[in-house]
């Protein structure tokens, strides 16, 4: 079966609901900032560079995001971190990614997004939806997730009995700046948050129903790096036995490893490949 054949199949599957789009911050490339055309800061090192004001930290601290956010934690309180996140991602305007262009054309039932920004919400304006996002660090709930209806004007806060199943759910499991900012970020923050996902706390019980047998295509996601493994291992809890499709161009053998544990089929194409497959799919159809 050739690449392009593959890609037709998760774009077909994506397009009939049977498979879930898993984005990672690849899905953020080519996001600028309108001002000054710099690119948003979506992946663990641009992340921290732009947390530290353009300087890099000591190396075991550039190794990934959450540590360096817990390290200026420690020194400047969690509220520094808040801040940063959403004056880079609701307070600074970005051009479009192209995923989300296809994404706001397509708008499929259920969708992951483990990037903190709002251009996923932003691809159902209009759309009446479920978001769900992750928190950390609260009292008062053993839960460790915030569930929103947006009735195509505005958001409200609802419980997991009031969530309509049938709607479409983005889960933003690591937070977004809109309807008001909440992010998982340092360490500590994913080590509640992983614990809890882990124990099932962290996943509202209609959702859980929703993902049963699911297949997953993980777009714009690299492999290399322990912390978004658990998250993303336990999101796919209770899916199909296949699991789906990581698309990873010149995927290293340690994600190729993992992925075969996960039950996932590496593609070795990347999302421009993927994009322009399933534009031409949906044209096709319409």
């Amino acid at each position: 079966m050739t690449t392009d054949t593959v890609l037709y199949t998760i774009a077909e599957h994506i397009r009939d609901g049977q498979a879930v789009p898993y984005l990672g911050p690849g899905a953020l490339e080519g996001c600028v900032s309108v001002t000054d055309g710099t690119p948003m800061p979506a992946d663990s090192h641009s992340l921290i560079l732009a947390m530290n004001n353009g300087r890099p930290m000591a190396p075991k601290l550039m190794y990934e995001f959450p540590r360096a956010a817990m390290n200026l934690e420690l020194k400047k309180g969690r509220g520094f971190i808040n801040r940063f996140l959403t004056t880079l991602y609701g307070e600074t305007q970005w051009s479009r990614a192209a995923v989300h262009d296809w994404l706001a054309a397509l708008q499929p039932e259920y969708v992951i997004d483990i990037n903190r920004d709002s251009q996923l919400q932003d691809s159902y304006n209009g759309a009446p939806h479920i978001l769900v996002r992750g928190t950390a660090r609260i009292g008062g709930t053993d839960f460790r997730f915030q569930i929103h209806e947006y009735d195509g004007e505005k958001y409200r806060e609802i419980s997991h009995e009031e969530a309509d199943p049938k709607l479409p759910v983005l889960f933003k499991p690591m937070g977004s700046p809109t309807p008001y900012p909440t992010y998982i970020a340092s360490d500590a923050d994913y080590v509640d948050y992983i614990t809890e996902l882990m124990g099932g706390f962290a996943i509202p019980s209609f959702l859980k129903e929703k993902r049963k047998g699911l297949k997953y295509v993980l777009l714009g996601m690299r492999l290399t790096r322990d912390t978004e493994r658990m998250v993303m291992s336990d999101i796919l809890h209770d899916s199909h036995v296949d699991k789906g499709w990581a698309l990873i161009p010149n995927a290293t053998d340690k994600e190729k490893r993992f992925c075969s544990m996960q039950g996932i089929t590496v593609v070795d194409a990347g999302i421009d490949d993927f994009l322009s497959i399933a534009k031409q799919q949906m044209q096709a159809a319409s």
